[in-house]
């Protein structure tokens, strides 16, 4: 069987995870009690995660022309991530994600992510080649709306599983029409909607183009589609860190629609990758298809 290609339109970052005790007042200061660098950026994240779970991932994203992009660049492809869409800024640092994780699993973020960093409608159309060539698109809201309305109509015309990860503001109804897919987080949601997120308020969504509805809520995630719908509650799992669990949920949920799963077995998928990522700090997937497939099942009660 053909191995299934994913264009992921996003971030890269370098993301420094720093574990404290508590996290200090102001004139004051905390030893770390852990540290991690690594790859990170929602874009680069998801591309991990498919990697992961057997989908050859090619990030488009913005580095900048300095030796952190160079590192991060070669981290990506060592974790088999194609890097022919990803653009050099010159003169610009790479984006820096610091995160502050204290004994409770709450979070802090710093971060230096200038305009710079984010992609135009130029950059998506250079990288035309790398969208249209994948089975897959995601294609983060989190870039300007022209430039994600470009990548999400290069994946559309090419016939690519088109998925959306946040809420659309700009352009809305037209970036809606592109979506197969459509997830936002619980936070996203209530902004998409104005309310909390129920299968009444929501199926109006899927008349605007989307098939398949995955909103977050504080307890749980919603699943919608036009026949149908499923909530599935978050699993119980020892909290380290939530960075990066959504990151994950919508590189499982992609990877199950391209291996040709239904909404309901897609949607547990999803909520299984979410649950074990926030097990360990740093927003960097660890998803295993074996243990996967074990929570799918305990999901689906067999």
């Amino acid at each position: 069987m053909k191995q299934p290609v994913a264009a992921v339109v996003g971030q890269l970052a370098r993301d420094l995870v720093l574990s404290v005790h508590a996290v200090p007042e102001a004139g004051d200061a905390a030893d770390a009690a852990d540290r991690r660098e690594q790859l990170g950026g929602k874009g680069a994240n998801q591309a991990v995660g498919l990697a992961q779970l057997g989908v050859r991932p090619e990030l488009v994203a913005v580095a900048g022309d300095d030796l952190i992009g160079d590192h991060l660049l070669g981290q990506a492809r060592a974790d088999g991530i194609g890097t022919a869409g990803v653009v050099r800024r010159p003169g610009t640092l790479t984006g820096l994600i610091v995160e502050l994780l204290d004994d409770e699993g709450y979070w802090r973020y710093v971060q230096h992510l200038p305009t710079e960093l984010l992609l135009t409608d130029r950059d998506v159309e250079d990288a035309r080649a790398v969208i249209a060539g994948a089975d897959a698109v995601l294609v983060q809201l989190r870039q300007p709306a022209v430039a994600a309305l470009a990548a999400a109509r290069i994946g559309r015309e090419a016939g690519a599983l088109t998925v959306l990860d946040g809420a659309p503001g700009d352009l809305r109804d037209d970036l809606l029409a592109t979506a197969d897919v459509l997830r936002a987080d619980a936070r996203e949601a209530e902004i998409l909607l104005g309310a909390r997120p129920t299968p009444g308020n929501a199926r109006d969504l899927l008349d605007k183009g989307p098939s398949l509805l995955a909103l977050g809520l504080d307890d749980g995630n919603l699943f919608i589609w036009r026949d149908g719908h499923l909530l599935l509650p978050l699993t119980h799992e020892k909290v380290a860190d939530t960075t990066g669990s959504g990151d994950a949920f919508t590189a499982s949920l992609t990877a199950a629609l391209l291996r040709g799963e239904d909404y309901p077995t897609a949607a547990r998928w999803a909520v299984a990758a979410s649950g074990v990522t926030v097990r360990h700090p740093g927003a960097r997937p660890d998803l295993r298809m074996d243990e996967l497939a074990e929570r799918v099942c305990e999901l689906a009660g067999e």
